[in-house]
């Protein structure tokens, strides 16, 4: 068993002023996808001005944070946001959603495709690259927080956190997920987007990565003690959120290869030049 390393979860304190390292690991992942959208965009022939990238990861860390929230009173604590709808505010008191996020992070990209005139899967795949860090970033938050520990085991990196009322050695489960869906999926979609790809492939790509290592690390997570398992006695949230985006990004690569779904802003002109 490895001792788990005890971090103060304040970073900065300054009087009554209190920086979170969660809070800065949101912005540690804000700056790595501004830095690395803003050398996709240096390269000759992007299509992309910093100004521009500065303008998508604004967009999306509202979208973030919005989505983020709502999703998980939506779809973790939708009791208690009946009871007391105010408390879909209180950010403060924890609760952010990966899923929720997504589709905050989505609406923006939307938004900010039609305010550029850009294409939205074009948009879509520029930014998709650029996600995972932020993830990587966040589970660390969470493993800094002592938060979202995994399911009870005997393994020789087991960990007892100490908000564990039951004392466990636990699954590590946040450094999965900081490996699988942070630094492995960004690797996957950092190489594969790096040479020219069908429309909306990248994106296609970054729903079936996430997808399937978050359904796969969940097996190793403790499910939400007020939920439990949601199916079958095996199925988990999570899970039941993340499977269909497996589903997802099976459709959207088989569409974005095999047929004409996702159109460019160039495709009526590469039409012209072929008829």
């Amino acid at each position: 068993m490895i001792q788990f390393p005890q971090i103060n979860p304040v970073a900065i304190s300054l009087g009554p002023l209190k920086i979170h390292w969660y809070a800065l690991t949101y912005i540690g992942g804000l700056a790595a996808a501004w830095y690395l959208g803003c050398r996709r965009a240096d390269k000759s022939g992007s299509g992309w001005t910093r100004v521009q990238v500065t303008d998508l990861v604004t967009n999306s860390a509202i979208g973030v944070i919005l989505g983020g929230r709502i999703g998980y009173m939506l779809f973790y604590n939708f009791g208690n946001l009946l009871d007391n709808p105010t408390s879909i505010i209180r950010i403060w008191e924890g609760g952010m959603s990966f899923h929720g996020g997504m589709i905050g992070v989505a609406v923006a990209v939307w938004l900010f495709a039609r305010s550029t005139g850009k294409s939205l899967y074009s948009v879509g795949d520029f930014a998709a690259p650029l996600a995972p860090l932020g993830l990587a970033f966040g589970r660390l938050g969470n493993f800094i927080n002592g938060e979202l520990w995994g399911r009870a085991t005997d393994v020789s990196w087991a960990m007892i956190f100490p908000a564990d009322p039951l004392k466990l050695a636990r699954h590590p489960s946040q450094l999965y997920q900081f490996a699988l869906e942070g630094m492995t999926l960004f690797v996957i979609l950092w190489l594969y987007s790096s040479k020219p790809r069908p429309t909306f492939a990248v994106t296609g790509a970054f729903c079936l990565g996430y997808g399937v290592f978050r359904t796969a690390v969940e097996f190793f997570r403790e499910p939400d003690a007020h939920l439990g398992f949601v199916a079958l006695d095996w199925v988990t949230r999570g899970q039941e959120l993340s499977i269909p985006l497996v589903i997802a990004g099976l459709v959207i690569l088989y569409g974005a290869y095999n047929t004409d779904w996702f159109p460019t802003e160039d495709r009526g002109k590469r039409k012209e030049e072929r008829g």
